[in-house]
């Protein structure tokens, strides 16, 4: 017999910028290294620079961008809830029996 299942936790709101902000200076301590290293990096190994520099281009973007990403969200979840109040008090003044989602 199974259990029934629990319910999903609540979702834990952290600050991404942290995360982006160590990824990006992760990826320019490993160009500064790259670059320290001058001729000694083979030929073959060069385009882990352009990679370190793509890396720190994303992470800049991602920083740059996460904090419109979270209003945008906010604005959404707003409007949603908006709605379904202005949706139940609708529903109140109809005399309908209400509908929880």
């Amino acid at each position: 017999m199974r259990k029934p299942r629990q319910p999903d936790p609540e979702v834990m709101e952290s600050d991404y910028r942290v995360p982006t902000a160590l990824g990006t200076a992760a990826w320019f301590v490993a160009l500064v290294v790259l670059v320290a290293m001058g001729e000694k990096l083979p030929e073959s190994e060069r385009w882990w620079v352009w990679v370190c520099a793509v890396g720190i281009a994303l992470g800049v973007f991602a920083f740059l961008y996460i904090p419109r990403l979270q209003r945008k969200r906010r604005e959404a979840e707003e409007r949603g809830a908006a709605r379904r109040r202005e949706r139940a008090g609708r529903q109140e003044q109809d005399g309908a029996p209400r509908e929880d989602s």
